[in-house]
């Protein structure tokens, strides 16, 4: 009898030991055990951080100029259609050709011919005058245009834009010139509005010539008045250069991947 007790009891230590001795990876599914990992440092966090807040601060301004680039690229295309739309819709309602010579070469006559076409059109008068939504003086347009030339380099010479002006629905602001280069009118458009900038002739200011047969010609192309290269230049610091970037705005790819 405490044979058979000690037999039973020799076996129900082996047991008991057998389960004390099970590996935790026996009891986890098995595998090798899972050591927990270590997190990252309040230190390691802030740098990296530091780091993403570098990388924004380099990339961010030029993702923005470059969306505001393409925005005015856009908005530009959309002055010269609805400008030709306008010409358009004149010559069918009046049955005239809407060129220069049918307005005497008068940019006042040609504003009040086609303001009627544009949605929400408000008529600013001239520039000159102290109610003009962009006001300006003729008699020393150096130093009082709202307006800088191309480079950057001076403010722009603003007796090219005078003689009319008028704000529509969007925004844009339309201005008129009595070119004195007969048989000429100048339609100039600030694209995305006087009270956004740059406010640069070539950036968001462009011109276009209304010729004697009634069509709408971007200035700087072949032909135009302002055709010459100094009009469209990085360097040239005349109150005029710009006049004549209008066509490589529209058409030339690589106008807009400037600095500005």
């Amino acid at each position: 009898m405490n044979r058979l007790n000690a037999k039973q009891a020799h076996k129900s230590n082996k047991f008991h030991k057998a389960c004390v001795e099970v590996p935790t990876h026996a009891v986890l599914g098995g595998g090798n055990s899972v050591a927990p990992k270590p997190a990252f440092t309040l230190a390691e966090v802030l740098i990296t951080l530091g780091i993403i807040g570098v990388v924004a601060a380099m990339t961010l301004p030029s993702l923005i100029n470059n969306t505001e680039k393409q925005e005015r690229r856009e908005a530009l295309k959309k002055a010269y259609s609805v400008l030709q739309q306008a010409l358009l819709m004149y010559q069918k309602d009046s049955g005239e050709i809407p060129g220069s010579s049918a307005f005497d070469e008068e940019s006042a006559a040609f504003k009040k011919a086609i303001i009627p076409y544009f949605i929400g059109a408000i008529d600013c008068g001239k520039g000159t005058e102290n109610s003009a939504c962009v006001y300006g003086s003729s008699s020393s347009s150096e130093s009082t245009s709202p307006y800088k030339n191309y480079s950057g380099t001076t403010k722009a010479n603003y007796t090219v834009l005078d003689d009319g002006q008028y704000i529509v629905a969007d925004g844009m602001m339309y201005f008129f010139e009595n070119s004195g280069v007969s048989p000429l009118i100048f339609v100039s458009v600030d694209v995305n509005g006087y009270r956004k900038g740059p406010n640069q002739l070539g950036r968001d200011l462009f011109m276009f010539e209304l010729t004697e047969t009634g069509k709408l010609v971007p200035s700087g192309a072949k032909g135009t008045y302002w055709e010459d290269s100094k009009y469209c230049s990085l360097t040239d610091r005349s109150g005029n250069n710009g006049y004549g970037c209008t066509y490589k705005a529209l058409y030339d790819p690589l106008f807009w991947k400037g600095k500005k």
